[in-house]
């Protein structure tokens, strides 16, 4: 596979938007190197770069809560990327919560 994504914009990590394949809802941003993007082809599960932990990770490796990939976008500059998954499990935020997006910031 031959990838396009612009990875030098971010010191070679780009943010990537993981979104329910079927509901549309948001479950997370993680970022993603060129190895981790190839890794989630390979393997069809999502896989970021830990920045805390400088390592690659399988999202759900240690909570059983794996993202199936069913498809990856990359946005009009390719320096992101929305990937469609499908949930193996429960949840995806560490608070057990089913999307890390739940705290409401307020109405503009």
């Amino acid at each position: 596979m031959q990838l396009s994504i612009d990875f030098t914009k971010g010191n070679g990590l780009v943010p990537a938007i993981i979104q329910d394949y079927k509901s549309g809802t948001i479950y997370m941003l993680g970022y993603m190197n060129e190895d981790s993007l190839q890794k989630t082809f390979e393997t069809g599960y999502v896989y970021f770069w830990s920045r805390s932990r400088k390592k690659l990770w399988m999202k759900g490796e240690e909570s059983g809560n794996k993202l199936r990939v069913k498809e990856v976008y990359s946005d009009c500059d390719s320096d992101s990327l929305l990937v469609k998954v499908t949930l193996i499990g429960n949840n995806v935020c560490h608070t057990g919560n089913k999307s890390c997006f739940y705290t409401k910031m307020g109405k503009i």
